[in-house]
């Protein structure tokens, strides 16, 4: 992520936490308070430390930082980060329910919500 859209995101709210490993940063999540939920922002893992339990670190650091209802929304395709976010207690929501979200929630051209899905923890009900 270039600079400037890293400040952008975090003078929109969003907060960053890293992982840290030999003192070189291998991942990194953010969350961003909206309104009543928070939403889990821009997770990456450097490829090569992927399935080691950094995201793991980070998911589970995010969620003892918060009570409200946490939301994330990813790309359908990307099959390896729904997986992961069902591996953490996140479901997934409703096609509806998805639509109506990632246009209260997050700011999306109409292509990306129906290329996308959107996981809740705890369960969103309609």
């Amino acid at each position: 992520m270039p600079l400037h859209e890293f400040e952008a995101e975090m003078a929109a709210g969003v907060a960053f936490w890293g992982y840290e490993q030999d003192g070189a940063l291998i991942g990194v999540m953010g969350m961003q308070p909206v309104r009543d939920v928070v939403l889990i922002r821009h997770a990456y893992v450097l490829p090569g430390n992927q399935r080691h339990g950094v995201g793991a670190a980070l998911i589970t650091h995010l969620r003892g930082l918060s009570t409200q209802r946490m939301l994330v929304g990813t790309w359908a395709a990307a099959i390896w980060a729904i997986s992961f976010y069902r591996r953490h207690q996140f479901e997934l929501v409703d096609s509806p329910t998805k639509a109506k979200l990632l246009r209260s929630y997050w700011t999306v051209p109409e292509p990306q919500i129906e290329a996308s899905v959107v996981l809740a923890n705890p369960q969103f009900e309609g």
